[in-house]
């Protein structure tokens, strides 16, 4: 099932002459991991904000073409507040979305503006807490945690509201390593769990690659490839664009160059062991 659609869909900013998004069509479908990368400035950002009314409706410009959602509704007509229970989106910085004074608030926020019942809520926010890991952390304010923690809270108070696609822009971008990585685990684990899609735009695709089975490429604005992690991969649209390559790529890519290796290119170390077997 595709839970959204692009069809033909232009976009460009208040005051700007050139197009943001050009032509875009664009499929996503149901409980999918899905990597989106492009070179800097290539509209990742801006093809984000038009999955849940963002754009048009908060971002004003000059659009046409349709964004649409499984059930038919569209993201022009149909209210911001609406689209969020089904399209949840953590942004780059979660401190800036974070608005309770305490965490559990925070969870609780989206669920009480729907007026859901006190003990629906209770149990709801157990449920996003437990999956985040954030049940120790319930009672403090938002501006105590770490970035991770932040983070977190961030993705607990979307999945409250039991989104069909969650949305991440940049989620590693403030973290180190190690907990980059937990955070990505994590989303891996929420999408296997409660059979979401998850997109991610990213540049350090190396703790993306292992986990992505769809990869979405923009440059200058367009869509100029999605598909299949493997096949993406190995094209040569991934080879010629600007972006942080693994070094797992990159090694099997010379070797592959220099006619060493014939097989495709592994996105990930265990990958690449068993290929050399």
């Amino acid at each position: 099932m595709d839970l959204i659609k692009f069809e033909n869909f232009y976009y460009r900013y208040k005051g700007n002459e050139e197009y943001a998004l050009n032509n875009i069509n664009l499929k996503i479908e149901d409980s999918k991991f899905i990597l989106l990368c492009g070179e800097t400035g290539s509209g990742k950002t801006t093809l984000i904000r038009c999955m849940n009314g963002l754009i048009p409706q908060f971002y004003t410009g000059f659009y046409k073409g349709k964004v649409e959602l499984w059930n038919g509704r569209n993201t022009v007509e149909t209210p911001i507040a609406d689209l969020s229970t089904e399209i949840g989106i953590v942004f780059q910085n979660p401190e800036n979305q974070l608005i309770a004074m305490n965490v559990e608030h925070e969870i609780a926020f989206g669920l009480e503006n729907l007026g859901v019942p006190v003990k629906e809520i209770s149990k709801k926010i157990k449920e996003s807490a437990s999956l985040t890991e954030i049940e120790h952390i319930l009672d403090k304010a938002p501006f105590e945690l770490s970035g991770g923690e932040q983070q977190r809270v961030a993705i607990a108070s979307i999945l409250v509201l039991e989104p069909k696609i969650l949305i991440l822009d940049e989620p590693t971008a403030l973290l180190d390593p190690y907990m980059a990585k937990k955070i990505i685990n994590l989303l891996n684990e929420i999408k296997n769990e409660k059979n979401i899609s998850v997109i991610i735009s990213e540049h350090r695709l190396d703790l993306l690659l292992p986990y992505a089975q769809e990869i979405i490429l923009m440059k200058s604005g367009r869509v100029i490839e999605h598909g299949y992690r493997e096949k993406v991969i190995n094209g040569e649209n991934f080879q010629t664009l600007r972006l942080n390559k693994p070094v797992i790529y990159s090694i099997f890519s010379i070797l592959k160059n220099e006619n060493l290796y014939d097989k495709t290119i592994p996105a990930s170390i265990p990958e690449a062991i068993r290929s050399l077997k």
